[in-house]
């Protein structure tokens, strides 16, 4: 495939040599001439293992060159890649000037060329940068209708430095966000010889990928460097408490508890959090991501209560309020504070939980609810229908199998709160609404 590569930095100048390694046809465009001359010398641009010995070979088989022509460029190719930075202002928001101008120069291009040409956005973007100003720039620019007569996708890169070339080849995942399948299509056929998940979504879900991997990947450096101060305080090896968390995959790396959805609750999560940012305290050990844990779980259930109350009528009912299914475990439940402050409030509610209905029978969870929540007790019900039938706001607080039909089962006045995301789909004005999608 003939591809070409605006600009050569670091991304650009690994992408231009690899994907000349894997025979394509690669036109590299920088604005700064000793780069294309360096290039087009075999030299790399960058410092990076193997890319000088790829860029050398790819150029002296005619697979790669590097040129300061944009229409050139453009039109002796079928994809372009957009590789520009996209640096921070002073307020933290992305500048996305250099965005802006290569998509002018590239639309600009494109209105010479008849054939469908396919533009592809690597650049790290904040979501709805490609809506708002990259097809728009192409559209003003070539005079053509993005999806029709050209196509547009972003692309994530997913390559750390001093690796780059290994990650090129070994990719945790290949992410293409399109705008049309037949851009998606011609894009992923570069990529059919890697062995690594294909995901093809929408270009805003695509740019939200890029994101959330990096933004977690700092969250792990800083969420490691706290665990090790406290450790060193009490003369641990942070090393290898770490090293020890590491090796769970079921749970520690893994996709579970990795579900935006309610808060967290039980007998573990909060009382640890407190009391190991209790222990950094005592110590004089600052811990700014631990202490935000819990004011962040305090957001999602304030979040929680006014999704409810937002929806204007007082008759409330909420389908499972233990901390999780499959438990009948109301210790720090997220929703029981939601349903005592809705209590408050005056809200005629009505609750149904098949595992707390049986354990308010017997034992220490009989005390529990008899003694500590009583008023809550006096509002179960013993079935959803008795629920469904009472509440015009239908509350979904757990992922408990005889829930999943619950959004098809309301009437056209009801509508559903969804905290767990019982079903797959989106939030709908006025019918269901999702916590977080």
């Amino acid at each position: 495939m003939k591809i070409s590569i605006f600009v050569l930095g670091y991304v650009g100048a690994v992408s231009a040599g690899c994907l000349a390694k894997d025979g394509h046809s690669v036109i590299g465009v920088d604005p700064y001439q000793p780069k294309v001359d360096l290039i087009n010398a075999g030299k790399t641009p960058v410092i990076e293992k193997d890319i000088g010995e790829i860029m050398e070979k790819a150029v002296a088989d005619g697979l790669l060159r590097a040129t300061q022509d944009i229409k050139d460029a453009v039109l002796g190719s079928e994809i372009s890649l957009i590789c520009v930075g996209t640096p921070s202002q002073l307020n933290g928001s992305l500048d996305l000037k250099y965005i802006r101008k290569v998509c002018e120069e590239i639309g600009t291009a494109l209105r010479e060329k008849d054939d469908f040409h396919v533009v592809v956005a690597r650049s790290t973007m904040l979501p709805g940068s490609m809506r708002s100003v990259v097809i728009p720039t192409l559209e003003e620019y070539s005079g053509k209708k993005a999806g029709a007569d050209f196509g547009v996708c972003n692309n994530p890169e997913f390559l750390r430095e001093s690796t780059a070339v290994y990650d090129y080849y070994n990719p945790p995942k290949t992410v293409i966000g399109e705008t049309d399948q037949k851009a998606g299509d011609l894009l992923a056929g570069i990529y059919a010889h890697l062995d690594a998940p294909l995901v093809r979504t929408s270009v805003e879900t695509a740019e939200m990928v890029k994101y959330t991997d990096n933004v977690w990947h700092a969250l792990k450096v800083g969420f490691a460097n706290e665990i090790g101060n406290i450790c060193k305080s009490v003369d641990i090896d942070g090393h290898e408490v770490m090293d020890i968390f590491c090796k769970d995959t079921k749970l520690n790396l893994s996709p579970y508890y990795m579900k935006p959805g309610f808060a967290f609750g039980g007998s573990c999560l909060p009382k640890d959090v407190r009391a190991l940012t209790y222990k950094a305290r005592s110590v004089d050990i600052d811990t700014p991501i631990l202490n935000a844990i819990m004011p962040s779980n305090q957001y999602q259930i304030e979040k929680g209560l006014a999704m409810i109350t937002e929806k204007g009528s007082k008759k409330v009912g909420v389908l499972g309020f233990s901390f999780k299914a499959g438990t009948d475990d109301l210790r720090e439940s997220p929703l029981v504070d939601v349903i005592e402050r809705l209590i408050g409030k005056g809200y005629d509610i009505r609750l149904y939980d098949k595992n707390v209905k049986i354990a308010s029978l017997v034992g220490a969870n009989k005390d529990y609810i008899l003694n500590h929540i009583p008023h809550i007790s006096g509002l179960m019900v013993d079935s959803i229908e008795a629920v469904l039938d009472h509440a015009d706001t239908i509350v979904i607080g757990n992922v408990a199998e005889e829930f999943r039909d619950i959004p098809q089962r309301v009437s056209e006045a009801q509508v559903v709160v969804d905290l767990v995301r019982i079903v797959e789909t989106r939030s709908v004005e006025g019918k269901y609404d999702g916590i977080c999608w």
